[in-house]
């Protein structure tokens, strides 16, 4: 702590490139906060145990459908409280721009399954009993000002009317909110019934993915073996795991999402790295003389290389502090924004960790080359250079 008024005085030498350094750090750790949040929710592994509802979608790909006959002996399961399902809609409302999910279900039984999502009594039974029924979450609702009553027209893209139009329209009879997710609130769910029997009739009787809730959260690794098992070596096999190792298969068909954030993260660290490297090289070759004479008084080279790399952890530490504190301030907005059905994206203690972990290691990549010229030169030398 001695040095501390050494280190301070060198930093605030040039206070203009100081604080650009400073701020690039701020943004690559900021870049790296949220990208990191982010990815977690699609990397973490998941346990079939302690969740209470599994998906049941084609072994192979989450684009195949399955018998909705699947459903029957699913429910003979014991251990399984509860069977719905639901299938990927496509269709555009107006615009491409102006995308949501849109899920055919069985109405009864998918409220049943997720009673996080609030709707009314009233909103319910309308959508039970209303064959072109359709309800929204509240997000969706304000996007687009819609109000209870309006007949919403669905372009299809993927599933026809069975007169080969494809001009679908909905009745919006509810809507519902999500406290715990927000991000569910951005997508509508239709009537599976009228749905079912208004498409092309070659393409009836099949489901995207059956969702299963259990009676006992800890009997999922054994229901999800006897329902694989029970239609393995059939026409149309399936895989059964949790709500959020199927929603990360999901979003893997876009691409691998942490693999692609990472790379960009790579890409934005070594830049800073360069941006880094360069200011604390710069800074020695300015600061020769005062090298020498601190040489001259008494401090030894290893002091002198002490002090050079405290200086760039110090310019790291405070870069990364700030960047990741703004994350967390960010968060619960970005929570709000992006739509993950995988849970809520927070700020995790190992993203925090690893991002100072990365700002020591940039720290020292960046600053020790410079460190090892200023241990290394001669007080002859650096005196004749001034």
């Amino acid at each position: 702590m001695k040095y501390w008024i050494i280190i301070l005085a060198a930093l605030k030498r040039k206070k203009w490139r100081t604080g650009l350094t400073i701020s690039s750090l701020v943004i690559a750790f900021l870049l790296f906060g949220l990208l990191r949040s982010v990815a977690v929710i699609f990397t973490e592994d998941v346990d079939l145990s302690g969740d209470d509802r599994l998906v049941v979608a084609s072994k192979y790909s989450i684009i195949d459908s399955m018998p909705i006959s699947y459903l029957q002996r699913i429910k003979g399961i014991e251990g399984v409280e509860i069977v719905a399902h639901q299938d990927w809609f496509g269709g555009t409302y107006i615009d491409r721009a102006n995308f949501f999910p849109k899920w055919p279900v069985p109405p009864k039984e998918f409220l049943d399954i997720y009673e996080e999502f609030k709707i009314s009594d009233q909103h319910k039974e309308a959508f039970i009993s209303t064959r072109t029924g359709m309800i929204a979450g509240q997000k969706i609702i304000d996007r687009f000002g819609w109000k209870i009553g309006d007949r919403i027209p669905i372009i299809g893209d993927i599933y026809f009317l069975n007169d080969g139009t494809n001009l679908w329209e909905f009745d919006l009879v509810g809507t519902f909110i999500d406290s715990e997710n927000p991000g569910n609130e951005d997508q509508v769910f239709l009537n599976y019934k009228y749905f079912d029997e208004a498409r092309e009739e070659m393409r009836r009787g099949v489901v995207g993915n059956f969702i299963v809730k259990l009676s006992d959260k800890n009997d999922g690794p054994r229901v999800a073996k006897e329902i694989d098992a029970m239609f393995a070596n059939s026409m149309d096999e399936t895989k059964t795991s949790t709500e959020k190792a199927y929603q990360q298969m999901f979003a893997s068909q876009i691409g691998d999402i942490g693999f692609i954030m990472n790379a960009i993260l790579a890409a934005v660290f070594f830049t800073i790295l360069l941006v880094t490297g360069n200011t604390m090289s710069q800074s020695i070759r300015e600061r020769t003389s005062e090298l020498a004479v601190f040489k001259t008084i008494g401090f030894s080279d290893m002091t002198v290389m002490n002090l050079v790399l405290i200086e760039s952890l110090v310019l790291c530490i405070i870069g990364a502090l700030l960047g990741l504190g703004i994350t967390a301030l960010m968060m619960p907005a970005l929570s709000e924004m992006v739509s993950v059905s995988l849970g809520e994206i927070s700020l995790d203690v190992s993203v925090i960790l690893s991002g100072l972990g990365i700002a020591i290691i940039t720290a020292f990549i960046s600053g020790f080359p410079p460190a090892l010229g200023a241990m290394r030169l001669k007080v002859v030398d650096a005196l004749k250079k001034d």
